[in-house]
């Protein structure tokens, strides 16, 4: 690689310490970056985040935030797939190791893309928990919407991670007065304690036994729905949607559904 082209890519990211790793199992883990003074996102935005690989190439991926557009690290979520190029280096790597970091963050899925409604609905599967955690942290959320549903949807129980933090966001003092709002709603489909939630979202929809769980009833006229996680769980449960009589919001169309696919 020539030096001048070598120096247009370095322009383009910027080189950050890992400040804490944190396992929640021998597949999922949390990480904390150290934030550039100039990096700017929107909660629910992801960045791209690279590492050097033996050959001398490099590989990137894409991780939605979990920390708050004000706070002054950054923190990911991210499931070890032991055959991928990327997570596995990830894991291997301790406080103090350096991961890349693209200095522009990508996409647009953020609350404030939704109309005024009166519930917002936060659907998630496995790492697709990332971005509510950033967006719970917006008071102007807290302040819009007068029941908010984070719902997690895990294969086995030890995957339903932040329970404490998702716990913690009830008492935070930017919006304490509005932290009654919040229903955390965990859904598992494998092996789920007595009591729990045991389907797909989209069955869970269809059946109403989401809505019966939070004690509220779903309508176009009111609900608002955020869908993050697995591919096939966005596209069915958008499917769902739709037979519901919802739709999707457009550029210039606002309707009742934001969506992404967590991988």
């Amino acid at each position: 690689m020539n030096a001048a082209l070598e120096a247009e890519i370095q322009q383009k990211y910027t080189t950050e310490t890992i400040l804490d790793m944190h396992r929640w199992t021998d597949k999922l883990i949390s990480f904390r970056l150290t934030r550039p003074a100039s990096f700017r996102f929107a909660a629910g935005q992801f960045a791209r985040l690279g590492l050097p690989l033996e050959n001398g190439g490099q590989v990137w991926r894409a991780y939605s935030m979990c920390s708050a557009e004000h706070d002054e690290h950054l923190e990911f979520y991210s499931i070890v797939v032991e055959s991928g190029l990327f997570s596995p280096l990830l894991a291997s790597l301790a406080p103090g190791g350096q991961v890349m970091l693209d200095k522009k963050a990508l996409g647009f899925f953020q609350e404030d893309r939704l109309p005024d409604g009166r519930d917002l609905w936060l659907l998630a599967t496995g790492t697709g928990i990332a971005p509510y955690l950033s967006i719970l942290q917006r008071p102007e959320v807290w302040q819009r919407f007068e029941h908010i549903v984070l719902s997690h949807c895990v294969r086995n129980g030890d995957e339903l991670s932040f329970q404490a933090e998702i716990a913690a966001l009830r008492q935070h003092p930017l919006w304490g007065e509005h932290g009654h709002k919040l229903q955390y709603l965990p859904v598992v489909t494998r092996d789920a304690p007595a009591g729990m939630l045991d389907a797909r979202f989209p069955q869970l929809l269809e059946d109403g036994r989401l809505a019966q769980r939070a004690g509220l009833q779903l309508s176009p006229e009111n609900s608002r729905f955020m869908l993050c996680g697995n591919p096939k769980m966005v596209e069915d449960t958008h499917r769902q949607l739709m037979k519901m009589g919802y739709r999707m919001t457009r550029q210039n169309a606002p309707g009742h559904i934001v969506l992404e696919n967590g991988w």
